[in-house]
């Protein structure tokens, strides 16, 4: 495929991890080599390092000691140090790290067994106010000072919680009460974040960075252009369609950005696409591949751990609102391409489908395989090692992508990168949830939501999506989750009655919403360094692109049929209306609608028409009843009374000029 090529910056320097040399380079291959061994003995239940595995929180504790002192290996203390040396005091603090996380893991049963929780030793005090300390430190390194200055401030709370203004007032703790609370409990640091990452996201990382390794971003992405390159818009819809794929399978939006953005951008701008344009698509399809099943990423791990239910039931529930998306997004952009007259590439420059199966189809298998480890077998622990070992078999007897020593060590370079960084965020955001709930503010709290609302469903939703957005701009999409599943759900839970899938789904949306919105707007920005263009513009393009999910949350909080938790009969209705209401929404947004053609053929009604039929998809695809004051059927009627005479003024206006082919 003749397709012009760019190079996008390396990850390393993105994210300002230290480039490692020597001795150093070989410290977190062996550590997540050894991680991934003591995790397949634990999950697997084979009982080879019992000495660790038997006991949960000594496994927990190892996890901890063995990816926390990398961070401070990877990231340099300030932008002033080496990116390719390791200075001595992070090698102290590297030991220091090591030495105080091991002091756990060897008194991990002693801490059960004497209820260490509630009276430990004097030496333990004091190494749980290190491990306290270290942890901020590491997420102001991994995670960024904004989230490490609200993880450090909400840990000390619990001391002077009596001292704070009456709405967030809780019950006090000394500092002693509160470091080894943080430190040896398991609503902390060892609380159901680092559970959900143990017990569940270690092996879906490893499947992640194995599927990138082994050569499945390319195979997504010629899939897509053998199969779209040609139609009009071609090289757009093949960034939705590749990094559609691509995110449900790694679950990281920077990571399908870098991935499948230095193709199907230079082939988008090839076309005639502008390039914040091309950025902005593939920032939202990067951003909606992250929120597609199989896998989702992190966050979706630890909120099937909040809920105590199968991550397969989560992964189904968000099926439905993943394709809307998509649909919006595909839509739209074939809009785009229509009224600006954009066709694809040539064939004969586009890769063979048969070729590109030839020597990819064991992705498809091997996808295939987890889905139905997932969803059938239900083994959410097991089913990503079982996936990534078949996948680097078949990879190694096939001759097309065979992995060499060095790709084996990086392999385990780049996992550790991932896991290092998870673990120091994971942690930080565990003693803010260890926080709220030592000092009782987790159940307050709600209360205090609903009175704020005035009891109102409709106006706790939209402080739900604020709070959510807002966090999501200051931390990570994982951390700001975590945060919100203890504050604000419960609120949304008990207060408005919704449906508590629907309402952690909702927090997930609306966090995720940060990476194609600015100020922020961290895809967008990715894909604004790989296209050349400006970040603030690219992130305008973007959020107009995926102006969809903005939407879509409201529909499935609203009516959880369409995360199928309902009858068949309203699934059925719901899913319908929510298929036509985006699809006119989709094509008002770009000014072109299938089957009728240009929406602005008429320079006078140009915009009544396209804000009659925004405003008539959206009645359409919101559900009535419950918190909306109308019913299903009186939102139907008032969508047809805008829809009906926007589509005949726009279908008269079109027959007076030639349509767009």
């Amino acid at each position: 495929m003749n397709v012009p090529q760019e190079t996008a910056s390396p990850p390393e320097n993105i994210s300002g991890i230290r480039q490692l040399t020597g001795f150093w380079l070989w410290v977190p291959r062996v550590a997540t080599v050894v991680m991934t061994l003591i995790t397949i003995d634990y999950l697997f239940n084979l009982q080879l390092i019992g000495f660790i595995t038997q006991v949960e929180s000594q496994f927990f504790y190892m996890v901890v000691a063995l990816m926390l002192p990398l961070v401070y290996v990877l990231w340099p203390m300030n932008k002033h140090a080496s990116r390719t040396q390791v200075p001595w005091y992070d090698v102290l603090l590297f030991l220091a790290t090591t030495g105080i996380c091991g002091f756990f893991v060897y008194n991990a049963e002693q801490i059960l067994d004497r209820g260490w929780e509630y009276e430990a030793p004097q030496y333990a005090m004091v190494v749980s106010f290190m491990l306290w300390a270290t942890i901020v430190e590491a997420v102001r390194r991994a995670g960024g000072l904004p989230i490490a200055i609200i993880v450090g401030i909400a840990s000390l709370y619990p001391i002077f919680a009596d001292l704070v203004p009456g709405p967030i007032q809780g019950f006090p703790s000394s500092p002693t009460q509160t470091a080894i609370y943080h430190a040896m409990s398991r609503e902390s640091i060892m609380g159901i974040p680092l559970q959900a990452f143990a017990n569940l996201v270690i092996g879906f990382l490893l499947f992640g960075v194995a599927l990138q390794q082994t050569g499945g971003g390319k195979f997504f992405i010629n899939l897509a252009f053998a199969l779209l390159g040609n139609v009009r818009g071609g090289p757009a819809k093949v960034a939705v369609f590749s990094s559609g794929l691509m995110g449900s399978m790694s679950g990281s939006v920077i990571t399908n950005v870098l991935t499948t953005g230095v193709l199907s951008i230079p082939a988008m701008r090839r076309v005639g696409f502008s390039r914040s344009y091309a950025a902005g698509v593939e920032a939202c399809a990067s951003t909606g591949g992250v929120l597609m099943p199989p896998v989702m990423g992190a966050t979706a791990f630890i909120m099937a751990a909040f809920l105590n239910i199968p991550y397969g039931t989560i992964a189904l529930a968000a099926a439905v609102p993943s394709v809307l998306y998509f649909l919006g997004l595909f839509i739209q952009i074939d809009a785009y391409a229509a009224r600006h007259k954009l066709e694809g590439l040539p064939v004969d420059e586009l890769p063979s489908i048969k070729q590109t199966l030839k020597e990819g189809w064991y992705f498809i298998f091997v996808f295939v395989l987890l889905i139905w480890l997932l969803f059938f077998l239900r083994r959410e622990a097991t089913a990503p090692f079982y996936a990534t070992a078949l996948l680097i078999a078949i990879n190694q007897i096939l001759p097309y992508q065979r992995w060499g020593w060095q790709d084996v060590k990086d392999f385990f370079s780049n996992s550790g990168k991932l896991f290092a960084e998870l673990i120091a965020i994971l942690g930080g955001v565990g003693l803010l949830v260890g926080a709220l709930s030592v000092t009782g503010l987790s159940g307050t709290i709600a209360n205090d939501l609903i009175f704020l609302a005035g009891g109102n469903t409709l106006v706790l939703l939209l402080m739900g999506a604020l709070t959510s957005f807002i966090l999501g701009i200051g931390m990570t999409v994982t951390a700001a989750y975590i945060f919100l599943a203890v504050a604000l759900a419960p609120a949304l839970i008990n207060g408005g009655g919704m449906d508590p899938l629907a309402v952690h789904l909702f927090i997930l949306y609306w966090g995720m919403l940060s990476f194609i919105t600015p100020p922020v707007a961290l895809g967008a920005f990715a894909a604004a360094t790989v296209a050349g263009a400006r970040p603030m513009e690219t992130g305008v393009q973007a959020m107009r692109l995926g102006s969809v999910i903005y939407f879509i949350p409201f529909l499935f909080v609203l009516n959880p049929a369409l995360i199928f938790q309902g009858n068949w009969n309203e699934i059925a209705i719901v899913i319908a209306q929510a298929l036509v209401g985006i699809t006119l929404i989709a094509g008002s947004m770009q000014g072109y609608l299938l089957g009728v053609g240009d929406l602005s053929a008429s320079k006078l009604l140009q915009w009544p028409i396209r804000l009659a039929l925004i405003l008539g998809g959206m009645l359409l695809a919101i559900p009535g009843g419950g918190p909306v004051p109308l019913s299903n059927g009186e939102l139907s009627l008032a969508s047809a009374i805008l829809i009906v005479p926007a589509i005949a003024a726009a279908w008269l206006a079109t027959k007076k000029q030639p349509a767009i082919a």
